[in-house]
């Protein structure tokens, strides 16, 4: 076994770009591994802006040998009376480049059959990573990939060398003109001179020598404990930011922790508009105090040495003086009007070309709020329809046309300072909650309406112009949507079901009743695939989920209270023949149309008694108990022992038909138990 390192340099990456590069060649080379049979050690990963690396405790040097084997044609084909061997036998061994002594008669399930056993010698492994080496780099293929100069591959960014070494030894090969070698570079403008690595087990270290930490896991140490360091020196906190932490550990090279600070005026704006300023634009880590208020102060993490803190520190706030500036007059700008003026200017923005203005899908939205509000009784319509106007109104504003990211929370500071109370404040920032998986919810009943309403008007438009999610594509983030909406009925208990919601807002987007209907069974079901994976997500059995989704209309919160008690019910020492007795039912009504059920008809004692038992677990039903559906078990059974159901007397059959056909209903009423598995 000898080391392996592998590293492709080239100009900055984008650090959005590092981890799923770095995920991309790791998982080539195992596989290319796995496939030649070369057993292999541990994969280390490192990476920097600019370059990819990988680095393997050990690598066999040959590839395992390999024994197969081949089989022709019939025995009786290949050789003839007096077992010389025919053409169809030449031709075989021919094709296998053996000769024909070499085969064998072997006997199969299909009869005798000439065989050969195919011995081959594993090849070294530099060959193999010769060939397959320039094939996996290749196929490092991310959606802004892109071809560079004159160049035929298409890359993150323009590639500037490759370095490929196992042992002492490089693997030659060679990558739209780059040739493998044993250089690699070191930082850019601190040690730019090519570096030798003769062996990978001095890679890091030479990096480090040259300013360099390849090792993304330390430079995140690194800017950590630089941060702590600081934080404790300054009694201040930085605002907590793990995705920003990701991002800088892959902007630099050689991380150096830089403070900076700005004029306490700006601390005058509102929290996320500053924290976003430095954040997005910057990269910029902002600081509080122990009470959460913000103060001047900001940590940038460089990519050079320490000697050059104080140059760093001056162009950092230079810069940041100057963006900060920009939001200062943007939202002094905008505070110039309420924010009901600009509820006028939203009819002049697109929502989507054939379903006109972002003004229209205000008035649209309104009107779902109208409508959930009267389903839920409650007294809230017209403060509904004003957070339904506002909402939107802060995206033709001149900071979140600045900081797009902002949007739904400048309204609520702008919704604020115009007068505006808090609960529609709030709900003008909250119903564009949950913005991911796992963000939070919506606080109060009325955000969550404006979300569901706004969110569900989304989902309608788009399924009306037939802009419907497939595969993986869903441009419009519809299943987030869907997510979002099922998610807030789940936790808020709103009793609404699914099949008005979806119904409402189609009256919306689409005129003919005939559309309206297609699309409602369409979205349900999109609805319904929604609700499955967040149930699977959950831990509900597969099966279980299947029973109480066949329910309608669809309302989460029942679906939800069913498989509670379907699950809790299947852990019942008495459920498995329950569940038999149910699917007996079942199974003889797939084949059958019942009609009405006359109690004149019932004569044998089984299906009187069965009858009697359905009445009084229907009553139980009313209120709920679906555990009384274990009183059926008993009664179904005796009735199936005793009672032919197919009578030669049709009206007899009928009837009896008729009285399975009640007791499913009984069971249908938790789920159909026909999809649960014993």
């Amino acid at each position: 076994m000898k080391p392996l390192l592998i590293e492709i340099g080239s100009e900055e990456i984008p650090a959005r770009f590092i981890a799923k590069g770095l995920s991309l060649l790791k998982n080539g080379l195992a596989e290319l591994f796995e496939k030649s049979s070369i057993d292999f050690g541990d994969i280390r990963e490192y990476a920097t802006p600019r370059r990819l690396a990988l680095s393997v405790s050990g690598v066999a040097e040959q590839q395992k040998d390999t024994t197969t084997e081949a089989f022709g044609p019939p025995a009786k084909v290949a050789f003839d009376a007096k077992g010389n061997p025919t053409k169809a036998a030449e031709g075989f061994a021919k094709s296998l480049n053996l000769d024909v002594s070499a085969l064998t008669v072997k006997k199969t399930e299909r009869g005798e059959y000439v065989a050969a056993t195919i011995e081959e010698k594993g090849k070294a492994a530099t060959d193999i990573l010769s060939l397959a080496l320039p094939e996996i780099i290749s196929s490092l293929q991310l959606p802004k990939s892109m071809r560079w100069g004159e160049s035929t591959l298409r890359y993150f960014r323009p590639i500037h060398w490759i370095l490929a070494v196992m042992g002492t030894e490089v693997i030659p090969f060679e990558l739209d003109g780059i040739k493998s070698g044993d250089i690699s570079f070191g930082h850019r403008f601190l040690s730019p001179a090519a570096i030798t690595v003769t062996e990978p087990s001095s890679y890091l270290s030479l990096l480090r020598k040259n300013y360099v930490i390849a090792d993304p896991v330390e430079r995140k140490k690194i800017i950590i404990e630089g941060i702590e360091s600081f934080e404790s020196s300054s009694g201040g906190n930085i605002h907590e930011d793990e995705d920003l932490l990701d991002t800088v550990t892959n902007l630099v090279e050689y991380p150096t922790i830089v403070a900076g600070s700005y004029d306490r005026k700006y601390t005058a704006l509102p929290k996320e508009l500053l924290i976003t300023v430095m954040r997005s634009h910057q990269k910029y880590f902002s600081m509080e105090d122990n009470e959460g208020n913000t103060v001047p102060s900001f940590i940038v993490v460089s990519n050079t040495t320490a000697d050059n803190n104080d140059m760093v520190r001056r162009g950092a706030e230079r810069v940041l003086r100057a963006r900060l500036e920009d939001a200062r007059f943007y939202f002094a700008e905008d505070q110039k009007f309420p924010l009901e003026h600009y509820v006028e200017e939203l009819k002049k923005v697109t929502f989507q070309e054939q379903l006109g203005s972002i003004h229209k899908k205000a008035v649209r939205v309104s009107s779902l709020c109208s409508f959930i509000s009267d389903t839920l009784h409650l007294d809230s319509g017209d403060r509904l329809h004003r957070a339904s106007m506002l909402c939107k109104a802060d995206l033709v504003t001149g900071v979140v046309s600045e900081f797009p990211e902002l949007q739904g929370y400048m309204g609520m500071v702008y919704a604020l300072n115009s007068g505006e109370d808090k609960e529609i404040a709030d709900a003008v920032y909250e119903h564009y909650l949950p913005r991911f998986a796992g963000d939070v919810l919506p606080r109060t009943q009325f955000s969550s309406i404006l979300s569901i309403a706004d969110k569900m008007d989304t989902i309608a438009s788009f399924f009306s112009l037939g802009k419907i999610p497939t595969g993986s594509e869903d441009p419009f983030a519809l299943r987030r949507q869907a997510i979002g909406i099922l998610s807030i009925l789940q936790v808020s208990g709103m009793g609404i079901s699914l099949d008005l919601l979806v119904a409402k807002s189609l009256e919306n987007v689409a005129d003919s009743p005939g559309d309206r209907s297609t699309l409602s069974v369409s979205m349900l079901q999109f609805f319904r695939q929604r609700l499955e994976g967040m149930f699977l997500a959950q831990e509900y059995h597969h099966d279980i989920i299947s029973a109480a989704l066949t329910r309608e209309p669809l309302d989460i919160n029942d679906v939800t209270q069913r498989l509670e008690t379907l699950a809790a019910m299947k852990k019942d020492e008495r459920f498995p023949a329950l569940l038999r007795a149910a699917k007996r039912v079942c199974n003889i009504l797939s084949r059958a149309t019942p009609g009405a059920l006359r109690e004149d008809l019932l004569t044998e004692p089984s299906e009187k008694a069965l009858h009697l038992v359905v009445n009084e677990v229907r009553n139980r039903l009313a209120s709920m108990d679906f555990t009384s559906l274990f009183a059926l078990e008993q009664p179904v059974n005796a009735f199936f022992e005793e009672v032919l159901v197919m009578d030669k007397n049709p009206d007899i059959k009928n009837n009896r038909l008729a009285l399975l056909s009640s007791v499913k209903e009984a069971f249908d009423a938790l789920g159909d138990f026909s999809k649960i598995i014993e």
